[in-house]
């Protein structure tokens, strides 16, 4: 794996926040339809045993076997249900326990939603498709399947209230897909798909490395060999954003992360570029909705409370 890919894949992991709500873990049978849509949430469906199928809106239907899943990053109209035939599902049922006898074949599921804390992590997650698949049976996620005996080791009893840890296992699913996507080319335009450019891969390590680096427009066309003109054109095209705008985007983030880490509102201020305190102040609320010194307060609480 290239090295600047490495290092792109684990600044995101890193920069992700994500709360997760397990909604209910169990089975069905029969005729059956399932759904987490209309939530204006993320959501997530993983196969923990037999087959089902993914209906998306004007998409193909998409076949589910065990040890595969779905993670949701919109709130997309969407439906699961044993058929391949979309008028064959019936409507919503209960959901039974996981060891409870069934007379047909059934389909054992853990679903549920997660958010994403932040505009600088929306940044992140537009960058991706709309949906990702995990797959059980391919070389790439063999590491996954030992979440899935884990999260099946916590299933059981009654369907709508599983383990709480059952949203921990899902967190690092997730974030071991996110990993392996970053890695690879199946990217929308945005912040990845900058590392996949020859001409802006070079520029992105060098700015993660220095944002508080002059970074005017006219250094950046520099370091990408490119007229301005170009330069300005490419990156827009490539990242969704401006230059002066993914610029200010990616030192917020930075800056976040350093206030989570603990340091002074005016380090972190420093540590991007910044020397006026109201300056910074305005920027990061700009970006982030909150002012800085209650960014820091807030992520100290959330460490002592977990």
């Amino acid at each position: 794996m290239h090295p600047d890919t490495d290092r792109l894949a684990r600044w995101l992991l890193g920069s992700l926040q994500l709360d997760t709500a397990v909604l209910h873990v169990g089975q069905y049978c029969g005729r059956w339809r399932a759904s987490t849509a209309g939530r204006e949430l993320g959501s997530f469906h993983l196969v923990l045993d037999g087959h089902c199928y993914l209906h998306l809106d004007g998409a193909a239907p998409v076949a589910l076997g065990p040890r595969d899943g779905v993670f949701l990053l919109r709130d997309l109209p969407h439906f699961l249900s044993p058929h391949s035939d979309p008028l064959q599902a019936a409507s919503a049922q209960a959901m039974l326990p996981l060891l409870a006898p069934t007379d047909s074949p059934a389909t054992a599921l853990a679903c549920g939603f997660f958010q994403f804390r932040g505009a600088l992590s929306a940044l992140i997650v537009d960058s991706f498709p709309p949906y990702l698949l995990i797959r059980g049976d391919a070389p790439a996620f063999s590491a996954a399947a030992a979440l899935f005996d884990l999260i099946l080791l916590e299933a059981g009893g009654d369907p709508e209230q599983p383990s709480p840890l059952i949203a921990r296992l899902v967190e690092l699913l997730f974030f071991y897909l996110i990993r392996h996507v970053a890695q690879g080319e199946q990217v929308a335009a945005g912040l990845l798909s900058l590392l996949h450019q020859p001409a802006f891969s070079p520029l992105l390590e060098r700015m993660l490395d220095a944002p508080a680096d002059d970074w005017s427009i006219e250094n950046m066309a520099k370091a990408a060999c490119m007229s301005r003109a170009s330069f300005c054109k490419h990156f827009a095209s490539a990242s969704g954003h401006s230059p002066a705008q993914f610029l200010l985007l990616l030192r917020m983030k930075i800056a976040a992360r350093r206030l989570h880490d603990g340091v002074s509102v005016e380090r972190a201020a420093e540590l991007v570029g910044y020397r006026s305190h109201a300056a910074f102040t305005r920027a990061f609320k700009r970006v982030t909705g909150e002012q800085p010194g209650a960014y820091r307060r807030d992520q100290r609480q959330r460490q002592l409370a977990s």
